[in-house]
């Protein structure tokens, strides 16, 4: 057997003979890393996920399509973010930072799922059998038509899986596996790349379901070729911080749900548990008014979220000439513009002001409805006024100084009335035209009318 040194891009899994600073594939910097592979005489074929047999082209109108039947999981959050369950034979990756738990939530699943019964299985690389069984007493999960095996070889695993044909399979951690065909550490880009490739095809062959567990890089990607993520199914990422009781599962990729799904747990000694009404958990009970404190109503997934956004603005003791800027559960660059937008048109100059924003409860917003409760919680702190806890305030603006409508905004009208709030300034073009009984909606266009209503 012939071997060769070869480099590999850690985000695309583009092979290439030599370094280079650039990948050719897809153009990232710095991502060609070194590593052996060997180079086989004959290399094995697969017609696609189908079966063994021989590629065939097939007419759209003459292929089988049936309805995949969706197996619960006995826990409403994480249903959620798959979609409504368990597809047969899909692949689900789930990241997230070392210590979040990740083989707690897995471990309990599949106990749930052995009470149906169904057989289920847990391979493990990074723990032995022992661990596990500790840490299954500690969460007191039901050991019934529960099976473990410590392998990190991928053949023996689809070996010893095709013996115990279990429903689902949990493989912890996919960075550990490696196969015995590629001359190369457990963990780099080729004997991860493999090692995936045979067990996604597994899946599909067989109908197994199976969860990959994955590390993360220190900037909470996950860790490994970017074409792994491309090939599973659906992608979740394990977020919050593991000094806090609660966590967040987000589903970044999904090919049989929504994308952007958030479930939410708290971790307790008797392990991860569903948090049935998150908005409540994301609010700070104000015993009263406080400046630069606002709710509003975030879409995340298919529901609407109650969520608090703080801010705060002082003047800076730097002796620096730059004051500090800085936001936590939102993108920077987003603030810098609202601050820009506030100069523009309100006239508030805060150059030399520190400004801190956060939203409350670790959550990270993406969507630009935020953008008009960060205005009013900056408006709030720096005039030191402070906007009644029993208002919610959501809507996008533009660099002209416009309000626009976001999506679902009649939804998150409901789900703030739903929880007790009296009063809403929303888009104009949100605003609904039927009253709502004991509860006051304020449309508006522009961001000078938000300093008229707070």
């Amino acid at each position: 057997m012939k071997t060769k040194v070869s480099y590999a891009c850690r985000d695309c899994g583009a092979n290439f003979t030599k370094w280079t600073g650039q990948c050719g594939s897809c153009l990232a910097w710095n991502s060609i890393v070194e590593g052996a592979g060997v180079v086989k005489g004959k290399h094995e074929r697969f017609s696609g996920y189908a079966g063994s047999g021989a590629a065939e082209i097939t007419a759209l109108g003459a292929v089988t399509v049936s309805e995949k039947t969706r197996i619960s999981l006995d826990c409403v959050e994480f249903d959620r973010v798959l979609g409504g369950g368990l597809v047969a034979g899909s692949v689900v990756m789930l990241g997230g930072d070392p210590g979040i738990g990740k083989t707690t939530l897995l471990l309990q699943t599949l106990s749930n799922l052995a009470k149906r019964p169904l057989d289920v299985l847990y391979v493990t690389g990074e723990e032995s059998l022992e661990q596990i069984g500790l840490r299954a007493k500690q969460i007191k999960i039901s050991e019934d038509n529960m099976y473990l095996l410590a392998e990190t070889q991928v053949e023996t695993i689809i070996s010893q899986v095709k013996k115990q044909q279990p429903a689902v399979l949990v493989v912890d951690s996919i960075q550990t596996v490696y196969s015995s065909e590629i001359q190369a550490a457990p963990g780099c880009v080729s004997q991860v790349r493999e090692s995936a490739m045979r067990l996604v095809q597994f899946a599909k062959q067989t109908g197994t379901t199976i969860f990959l567990i994955g590390h993360v890089t220190k900037e909470g990607a996950l860790a490994g070729p970017r074409v792994l993520e491309h090939m599973v199914d659906t992608v979740l990422y394990f977020e919050g911080n593991t000094s806090s009781r609660f966590r967040m599962i987000r589903a970044v990729k999904n090919r049989f749900g929504a994308v952007g799904e958030l479930g939410v747990f708290a971790m307790t000694d008797a392990g991860l548990k569903a948090v049935s009404n998150p908005s409540a958990i994301f609010l700070s009970q104000h015993k009263q008014d406080v400046s630069g404190s606002v709710v509003m109503v975030a879409w995340e997934g298919t529901r609407p979220l109650l969520l608090e956004v703080q801010a705060l603005v002082d003047d800076s003791n730097s002796s620096s000439s730059h004051a500090r800027r800085l936001a936590l559960g939102l993108d920077n660059n987003r603030v810098a513009m609202l601050l820009a937008l506030m100069n523009r048109y309100l006239g508030m100059h805060m150059h030399s002001q520190d400004i801190f924003v956060n939203v409350v409860g670790g959550m990270k917003v993406a969507e630009t409805s935020v953008d008009l409760a960060i205005i009013a919680a900056l408006i709030s702190s720096e005039k030191d006024k402070p906007i009644p806890h029993n208002v919610v305030i959501f809507g996008e603006l533009g660099l002209g100084g416009e309000i626009r409508p976001v999506q679902n905004g009649q939804l998150r009208i409901m789900e703030a009335a739903k929880h007790g709030f009296v009063k809403a300034i929303v888009p104009e073009a949100n605003a609904p035209k039927k009253a709502i009984p004991k509860f006051e909606v304020i449309g508006i266009s522009n961001i000078r009318q938000i300093v008229d209503h707070i």
